[in-house]
């Protein structure tokens, strides 16, 4: 391969590389940003392929055989003269070191967008939703759940007012006999009326409850079978849920309607908050 055509390749992946940049800072196309890597990455490796083959293949191709006695003198020599004389054809080619270094900065520059695009680490923030005190509850299409609203041993799904369509906030409201419920004083006295909440995220894997089995007043996730004793404060009897459903306190608003006491009682979803960290 000609010097030309070193050099060629070398300025293609810049430019490639370059237009990488250009279209992830303005918002990304990931058919573009492919098509793009690939000539950034693929003219670097044409470009140094073609130079150690091409420009240097004058300087021959040293072979000698396998042999058990000590090598001659002067052997070291031709083999560091063979090694300045590559260093030294590699120093003339100035203009293709720094398309190279050239091509080199322009990949480290594309790949600074998707690092920064990471943010900063989220801290506490899994730790707790939207849910607070006072906030109240309402159903998918924004109407507030009044007390009583729901028949008993029905179920709905619940979002704070200001967060409809939560992930994370999102929670099965159930009513039940308030005198079967068993759980302890603090957390039935959020349970207004046997109208209990709970995390709809499963945790297992996350997945979002959608099973209300009102005979044995149970939820049960669609995704892994993972059930969970309502009655019990959601502690799972069945499935590979370690843990129970976290519960949200409730209490009732001065208009009657359901609203939350505060957060849910432990951090919601799959149950990786109890890993060693």
């Amino acid at each position: 391969m000609s010097e030309r055509a070193v050099a060629v390749a070398f300025v293609v992946s810049i430019l490639a590389a370059l237009g990488l940049t250009a279209v992830y800072a303005a918002g990304g196309d990931p058919q573009v940003e492919g098509a793009l890597l690939l000539l950034a990455l693929g003219g670097l490796g044409v470009g140094l392929l073609g130079w150690a083959g091409g420009l240097l293949a004058h300087l021959g191709e040293h072979t000698e055989p396998r042999r058990r006695h000590p090598a001659a003198d002067g052997d070291g020599d031709v083999a560091v003269a063979t090694f300045e004389a590559g260093v030294a054809e590699v120093g003339r080619r100035r203009l293709l070191a720094r398309l190279l270094a050239g091509a080199v900065a322009a990949l480290g520059l594309a790949a600074v967008f998707p690092i920064r695009s990471l943010g900063s680490a989220p801290g506490s923030q899994l730790a707790r939703t939207s849910w607070r005190r006072g906030v109240r509850l309402v159903t998918a299409d924004g109407t507030p759940v009044q007390l009583g609203a729901l028949e008993l041993n029905t179920f709905t799904t619940v979002f704070p007012e200001d967060d409809v369509g939560s992930a994370d906030a999102q929670a099965v409201l159930i009513r039940v006999d308030p005198t079967s419920l068993q759980l302890p004083p603090d957390r039935l006295a959020a349970a207004p009326q046997g109208h209990v909440a709970y995390s709809k995220l499963c945790t297992h894997a996350g997945c979002p409850l959608g099973l209300y089995l009102a005979a044995t007043q149970e939820l049960r996730c669609p995704c892994h079978q993972s059930t969970f004793d309502v009655l019990r404060g959601a502690r799972p009897v069945y499935g590979p849920a370690p843990k129970p459903l976290p519960q949200l306190p409730l209490e009732v608003g001065p208009d009657g309607t359901l609203r939350a006491a505060g957060d849910f009682t432990e951090p919601v979803g799959p149950s990786w908050w109890d890993l060693p960290r």
